[in-house]
């Protein structure tokens, strides 16, 4: 809580820092707004037939959930504006709704509430100011790519999906990254890159209707929890049931047998793990042979993630040169007068 207050605040102090330098003489170069849309992400969990592919080619538009959010956007000249945003939305996955069997037997899911505070430069790429040709000026559109930085609050849960016990409850829904389920500590704040594009329609020079997609590239690979291999659970009894929910899939033998080619392993305490032995990923009791083994996610990759949102902002108009030419004295400057001839 106190670290989203603390990107509520910097937004906020950016964007009244950055009115109070530029003051409101520039005519039509501030606008505000907010997004509306969707996201979805790209990692360890779900995808489609293959094995993880980059890009916008491994996404299921299935899992496409909600994205919100507020900017404000100040044009530097015609061509570049600064663009200051702060964006809340959520990405899942879960291997169940994958094509690729081997994801399918490891069972894991995941979602992610995430808030983003993102600075983007955008260049225009296009531009018309009289849509139509009429000569009235009163409907413009502009096309334009970005690229920036980002940071954002990283929080994966995840759905127990075994039966009830007297740890935790079916579809009970888990805080993993305290649980360090992979062994690994990674941070709460994740830092990404967007780069993406968008347009918008302005009406009236006030009323600005947009779209924007961008791609972020990010620096962590624990988006979805998952990143490396298995690591033995040791005593947590929720990080036990949460760490490999591969046995939870199997409601009978003939589907296990069918699934993971009857691969059983036997641990000392005569537990007995299922392992998909025919596919990638799978726990072993034992480091195994060789890593592979015990292969729980891709660490060749980082996650990331997409936001495709509706825009809409209003545009701030500012005081024209003729009005600070004419009306600057009601601001505290000497005006000028017009210098009177004698008559004769």
């Amino acid at each position: 809580m106190h670290m989203k207050n603390l990107i509520r605040n910097s937004f906020l102090a950016v964007v009244l820092l950055t009115l109070g330098a530029s003051g409101a003489n520039a005519q039509y170069n501030w606008d505000f707004g907010v997004h509306l849309g969707g996201a979805n992400y790209l990692g360890e969990m779900g995808g489609k037939e293959k094995p993880r592919r980059d890009f916008i080619w491994d996404l299921k538009l299935n899992q496409t959930r909600w994205a919100i959010g507020g900017f404000a956007r100040y044009r530097i000249n015609r061509m570049v504006s600064l663009n200051l945003g702060l964006m809340y939305f959520r990405i899942q996955g879960s291997d169940i709704n994958s094509q690729n069997p081997a994801r399918v037997g490891r069972n894991l899911n995941f979602r992610n509430d995430m808030l983003e505070l993102y600075l983007r430069g955008e260049v225009t790429l296009y531009q018309d100011n009289d849509i139509g040709g009429r000569g009235r000026y009163r409907t413009d559109f502009r096309l334009f790519g970005y690229a920036g930085v980002a940071a954002f609050l990283n929080s994966p849960r995840g759905r127990y999906d075994g039966p009830s016990n007297g740890v935790l409850q079916n579809d009970e829904v888990v805080a993993l990254r305290p649980l360090e389920t992979e062994g690994v500590h990674y941070s709460p704040i994740g830092f990404g890159i967007p780069v993406g594009l968008g347009f918008h329609v302005t009406k009236n020079r006030r009323h600005r209707f947009g779209f924007d997609f961008g791609w972020r590239t990010t620096f962590t690979d624990y988006l979805d929890d998952a990143g490396t291999t298995y690591t033995y659970p040791g005593d947590d009894d929720v990080r036990r049931l949460m760490f490999d929910q591969h046995p939870y899939l199997y409601a009978n033998q003939a589907a296990y047998e069918a699934t993971t080619n009857g691969v059983d392993v036997e641990t000392l305490s005569g537990d007995v793990v299922h392992t998909p032995g025919k596919y990638q990923y799978g726990w072993w009791p034992f480091e195994g042979p060789s890593k592979s083994k015990n292969k729980r996610g891709d660490s060749s990759h980082n996650d990331s993630y997409m936001t495709m949102t509706l825009t809409y902002s209003y545009v701030l108009r500012g005081q024209s040169n003729f009005y600070k030419s004419r009306y600057s004295w009601l601001r505290g400057k000497k005006r000028i007068g017009r210098k009177s001839r004698a008559k004769f």
